[in-house]
């Protein structure tokens, strides 16, 4: 959603109190704010979300990560499935 910029807190334009990476949301239980601007930590919180979907494998992108994290733009994630599929594919240790 972020484009995997870690961004701030943004003002006026902010989607509540979203920040980090994956625009995750300290008031939503994802850790504090220096938590979730960790990308490290920000993306340990996501897998570890994803993890406990059931049937995440097989599900389609958008549906996996709203699951996970709950957005008001659920759509946007569709945009980089393909750039996310080839970090995944470059990095992943099976």
């Amino acid at each position: 959603e972020s484009k995997l910029v870690n961004l701030g807190h943004l003002g006026e334009r902010n989607d509540h109190d979203s920040q980090g990476l994956f625009q995750q949301r300290p008031s939503s239980g994802w850790g504090t704010v220096e938590q979730i601007t960790d990308p490290e930590y920000s993306t340990m919180a996501f897998l570890k979300g994803l993890k406990q979907v059931d049937g995440w494998q097989e599900m389609p992108l958008t549906k996996a990560a709203q699951t996970v994290q709950v957005s008001a733009y659920p759509f946007h994630y569709a945009q980089w499935e393909t750039q996310a599929a080839d970090l995944v594919a470059k990095y992943w240790n099976n």
